[in-house]
């Protein structure tokens, strides 16, 4: 269904044109002063100066011949020039009744759909999830869920670091833990076990014992390279290592993200993008775009219009070996040729930017994705502790994002512990939902490109913006539908949301009423926060209309199934919101 804003718009720019005044100036915008007004128009002020007239009185024009709108409740010139616009009560839950009979409460599908790539996850196989890796997981799904949402095509990609020299590393110390193992006799023909020969605990040790060991041994580390080397050139009983590593490291990164409702629906990484590399390299210098540069293969980047200088992309080193801008590279041509998609998204550490604004330049110079292909790097910032510092363990190391989900699912459990009316079962189950709801919305209400502090007492609490808070509020509303399932007495014509009869039923309506914009602009902006802030927003503006609304005891029964309608329509605008963040409400708290 359209926008409030836009049927609000084509009411100013009807009355604009029709005083002769440019449609262009009718620009209506949500009021910055919600005592006078709920929305606003300051286009008179612009106009002014275009057709020489006093702003008061193009203003005063517009008022007069926009009056008797069956829209607008009120609208007011005010001095210099300002038009304050009150919307009609029985329009606006004219328009709670189309929200409540529409899909997605009035969300409208993309009439021009795309085929979007998002790229966040960016996890390293055969290393443990840690906090560092939170943002891109619930930044990423959120994008991914807005975008379906809003009828796209949205393929998200984990892309692993699958394909460097921790794979040397592993096998190298593999060798010299169980160097009987088939994969090392070079004399053996038959098959190699299906089984990997260690388990996901024995990995996550192997690597950081192999790291810490090439750092003193150099001939550990030059074997730790060359067996990187053969891995990459096909030697199969590495590759078969390889195999064991993806396959353990997968099934154990599948658990960990779905823990956080975190799903993806290609688990690619740089390996794949292997065999494009030296087809592309190729390319370059054909096309005379690359050239050598202190013994490195570099691509100019610069172009007109740039405010800063911009370094040339190193497309290879001076010893030959590729890098990440080469691989990811070699991931948009596989992409193009698989997917071919409108649209990539590339959530990652905002310290990356430049990474990407070289790898998007060289792509489109070289043709290998279309200059007006859509490619966007949404940068985040850094979770820190409350010393401001990336946030660490107590004492000091990177904390594993298991550790760190088990402990605000406990915070949560001992809140819900306060005021327990529920079993212990129930209170464990419904403590892993708000814990996670805790974790994911204290990250997604902060801008992605901020840095946020991360505060469990503040995160877990039950008041003020918070996942829990929202939580409390979607089962607020459900226990109150529960109850009026049990009331005797009910209307027994068709319910339908009445005309407000308070300021605080209006108030809901009016921020019901921004749902859709607010879902099409928080995509179209990639800024999942802007949902956080709406639905906090929705959950205070419900909460005052509960508690100046005695909705079970309310006599008049027709007003009654009114008010049903309408908190069961919050109900699920919360829901549907939630959803897109990647959160989900228990029953009970």
């Amino acid at each position: 269904m359209e926008k409030i804003l836009d049927l609000i718009t084509a009411e100013m720019k009807a009355a604009f044109a029709h005083c002769g005044y440019e449609e262009a100036y009718a620009k209506v915008t949500l009021s910055n002063r919600p005592d006078l007004c709920e929305y606003q128009c300051n286009g008179a002020m612009a106009a002014a100066k275009a057709y020489k007239k006093k702003p008061f009185d193009i203003a005063s024009e517009v008022v007069a011949k926009i009056s008797g709108s069956r829209v607008f409740a009120a609208v007011d010139a005010v001095m210099p020039g300002f038009i304050n616009l009150k919307l009609d009560s029985d329009y606006l839950a004219e328009y709670m009744n189309d929200m409540a009979g529409e899909d997605q409460c009035g969300v409208k599908k993309s009439e021009a759909p795309m085929t979007i790539v998002v790229d966040y996850g960016g996890a390293n196989v055969a290393k443990p999830l840690h906090v560092g890796h939170l943002r891109s997981a619930v930044i990423g799904e959120s994008i991914k869920r807005m975008g379906r949402f809003l009828g796209h095509t949205v393929i998200g990609d984990v892309h692993l670091g699958d394909w460097g020299l921790q794979m040397g590393l592993i096998i190298e110390e593999l060798k010299d833990r169980k160097p009987d193992l088939p994969y090392f006799d070079e004399e053996f023909k038959g098959e190699y076990p299906k089984e990997p020969p260690f388990t996901i605990t024995e990995l996550e040790e192997i690597y950081p014992a192999a790291s810490t060991k090439s750092k003193t041994d150099e001939a550990f580390s030059k074997r730790a390279h060359d067996a990187t080397l053969k891995l990459q050139n096909g030697y199969s009983p590495y590759r078969a290592i390889w195999q064991h590593i993806l396959a353990v490291s997968v099934t154990d990164l599948k658990k960990n993200y779905g823990s956080l409702n975190v799903t993806f629906d290609l688990w690619k990484g740089e390996s794949d993008a292997e065999s494009y590399i030296p087809g592309l390299i190729k390319e370059l210098e054909e096309k005379g775009l690359a050239y050598e540069s202190q013994g490195a293969l570099v691509v100019d980047i610069e172009e007109e219009g740039d405010s800063k200088e911009l370094p040339p992309c190193i497309i290879r080193k001076s010893d030959g070996a590729a890098l990440y801008s080469t691989s990811d590279l070699g991931t948009i041509i596989e992409r193009e040729q698989d997917i071919n998609p409108d649209w990539y998204i590339y959530i990652t550490d905002k310290r990356q930017e430049l990474h990407f604004v070289q790898v998007f330049r060289v792509a489109k110079k070289a043709g290998f994705a279309a200059p007006e292909k859509k490619m966007s790097h949404l940068g985040f910032g850094t979770m820190n502790g409350k010393d401001g510092k990336p946030f660490k363990t107590r004492d000091g190391g990177v904390m594993r994002l298991e550790s760190l989900i088990g402990d605000i699912c406990q915070a949560a459990y001992e809140k819900i512990l306060e005021n327990r009316t529920v079993s212990e079962e129930e209170a464990r189950a419904t403590s892993r939902i708000v814990g996670i709801a805790a974790l994911k919305y204290g990250d997604l209400s902060n801008q992605a490109s901020k840095d946020y502090v991360f505060d469990m007492d503040r995160f877990v609490s039950f008041e003020g913006n918070t996942g829990p808070y929202i939580l409390y509020t979607i089962v607020r509303i459900k226990s109150i539908l529960a109850k009026y399932e049990t009331v005797e007495e009910k209307y027994q014509g068709e319910a339908r949301i009445l005309s407000a009869r308070s300021g605080a039923e209006k108030d809901l309506m009016l921020q019901l009423s921004r749902y859709n914009e607010v879902m099409e602009t928080s995509f179209a902006e990639l800024a999942p926060h802007k949902v956080c802030q709406y639905v906090y927003e929705l959950a205070n503006v419900f909460n005052r209309f509960y508690h100046d609304t005695k909705i079970i005891s309310e006599e008049d029964k027709k007003r009654q199934a009114s008010w049903v309608r309408l908190i069961s329509l919050t109900r699920d605008v919360l829901n549907e919101c939630i959803n897109v963040l990647g959160i989900e409400a228990p029953e009970r708290m």
